[in-house]
């Protein structure tokens, strides 16, 4: 039996308590089981814990920051279990969410479907003031409604833009409806960089951190990768970004803005899908390895 499968059932596999207990830690993981608006593939209602599964096979030592980031504390929380309903998932996890941030952690969901976002940015945005979003993702998402529903994964931007009016910037964009064009002139919050634009490039990053406020709430959809990374999605779009891209800009967004929470979402769990859920972890571990860089001691007291 190898040296992981020993380790807790937590993000990263850490087994000390002083860095993964509630009370030691600076970042709470809230897994979330959901897929009850899915339109395509399956799979991602088991995809939190499988991303959870796999981090417990990642070195924890980051190279890039010279950082072990767990020893900011990493606590993961109790599975949040899906509801019967749509509008009763979204009430009861914005509920949920803003009991986290009274704690005064930094919050990190991972899912499940994108619908999942919308409740956990609502109570982000009740907590903090001059809020944006960096979306991260395949799809606008800005459909009133899908499905009969207006908290489809087709609709989480529309619920944080059109209804919340939180201003966003969306990159990595390659799939759209006409309904969600037409709805683009008219002076919605948002600004896309579309990945036609901007794949194999990072001279647009500057542009998009510029574009956000003061406070962001990062989510990251994981089809905003291309399928040859992530090919385990709902719904895999040709044409996305790639590692290094997405980490440049995580990595430039975190050292100019504030980052107050963030999501991944939309990983499906199907039969070998160990591998895109090892990179789903380790974006997660990176991303907060960003986040909390001045917050970290170094290893070997220099950046690489």
């Amino acid at each position: 039996m190898s040296y992981s499968a020993n380790l807790p059932i937590n993000f990263g596999g850490i087994d000390e308590a002083e860095y993964s207990s509630f009370e030691a830690a600076r970042v709470l993981v809230l897994p979330v089981s959901y897929e009850g608006t899915v339109s395509y593939g399956a799979g991602t209602g088991a995809g939190a814990m499988a991303i959870i599964n796999a981090s417990r096979n990642m070195e924890l030592y980051d190279e890039e920051t010279d950082a072990e980031v767990y020893k900011i504390g990493i606590h993961t929380l109790e599975e949040f279990a899906p509801r019967h309903t749509p509008e009763a998932m979204m009430d009861g996890l914005f509920e949920r969410s803003k009991e986290i941030l009274k704690v005064e952690k930094f919050l990190c969901m991972l899912g499940g479907e994108h619908s999942l976002s919308a409740p956990v940015i609502r109570a982000h945005a009740e907590k903090f003031h001059n809020l944006s979003i960096l979306q991260i993702d395949a799809h606008a998402d800005l459909r009133d409604e899908y499905d009969g529903t207006l908290h489809s994964h087709a609709s989480i931007m529309a619920r944080v833009v059109k209804d919340l009016r939180i201003p966003s910037v969306q990159v990595g964009i390659r799939s759209i409806s006409a309904e969600e064009a037409r709805s683009l002139d008219s002076g919605l919050p948002t600004k896309i960089f579309w990945a036609k634009d901007i794949v194999g490039r990072t001279d647009w990053i500057d542009e998009a951190i510029n574009s956000l406020t003061e406070n962001v709430y990062l989510t990251i959809d994981i089809d905003g990768l291309d399928p040859s990374l992530v090919s385990t999605t709902g719904t895999p779009e040709p044409g996305g970004l790639g590692w290094y891209e997405v980490l440049t800009l995580i990595r430039k967004l975190a050292e100019k803005r504030r980052v107050v929470g963030m999501d991944l979402v939309e990983f499906s769990k199907t039969e070998n899908s160990d591998a895109p859920a090892f990179l789903c972890a380790k974006l997660v571990y990176k991303s907060l390895a960003y986040i909390f860089q001045n917050d970290t001691p170094k290893v070997r007291g220099k950046l690489n």
